[in-house]
């Protein structure tokens, strides 16, 4: 048997109040009928509804009393829970400040002993470095003599030659005058007939 339009309407509102406030639309979508049937039976359906709820008994006062104090042991021990929470996350977070800080303080001493190292060696290699170009610089010098010297030493070396090869060269040409001279001093021999020159 075919459902009429205001139990199709009806069973839509139902439907639909499960998970939100019925509106004409969503009910006119669901049943399929027309916007005035929707408004007409939509409405009713409401009406209904608050007439239902209004039928509902009063609540006795002991009820209510119970009610009242079941809430308020409820909020105390809600509060209670929640401050020893807070209290107990608000220590941890004292505790992680106070390492964090120590870290923190660490990491500081840390930086400046590296710091304080950094510029000692910066001094120590400054000073190794001032020294090596003190002693570059001498050893440049030195060198420098070292090739005065040794251009001086060629000089002389030269010179002592060429004074040699003169010297040799004269001894040659004396020795040659002082083998003539004894050619020319030495008396000539008698000869084998005992003939003397008078």
């Amino acid at each position: 048997m075919a459902l009429s339009v205001k139990d199709r309407v009806f069973a839509a509102a139902e439907q639909i109040s499960i998970e939100r406030r019925p509106t004409v639309s969503t009910v006119r979508a669901a049943a399929g009928v027309s916007n005035a049937d929707a408004t007409r039976y939509l409405k009713e359906w409401v009406e209904e509804k608050q007439a239902a709820g209004g039928q509902v008994a009063a609540t006795p006062a002991t009820v209510l009393e119970q009610a009242a104090r079941l809430a308020g042991a409820c909020w105390a021990e809600a509060s209670a829970l929640a401050n020893e929470r807070h209290a107990a996350a608000e220590a941890v977070w004292a505790q992680e400040k106070k390492d964090l800080g120590l870290e923190i303080s660490e990491l500081v001493a840390d930086l400046d002993k590296v710091s304080a190292e950094k510029d000692a060696a910066v001094t120590e290699f400054t000073a190794r470095i001032t020294a090596l170009d003190t002693q570059a610089a001498a050893m440049t010098a030195q060198l420098e003599q070292a090739r005065t010297a040794e251009q001086q030493a060629s000089t002389t070396a030269a010179d002592v030659a060429s004074r040699l090869a003169a010297a040799e060269a004269r001894a040659e040409a004396l020795e040659k005058a002082y083998s003539a001279l004894l050619q020319r001093i030495v008396p000539e021999t008698p000869d084998s007939s005992g003939n003397s020159r008078g």
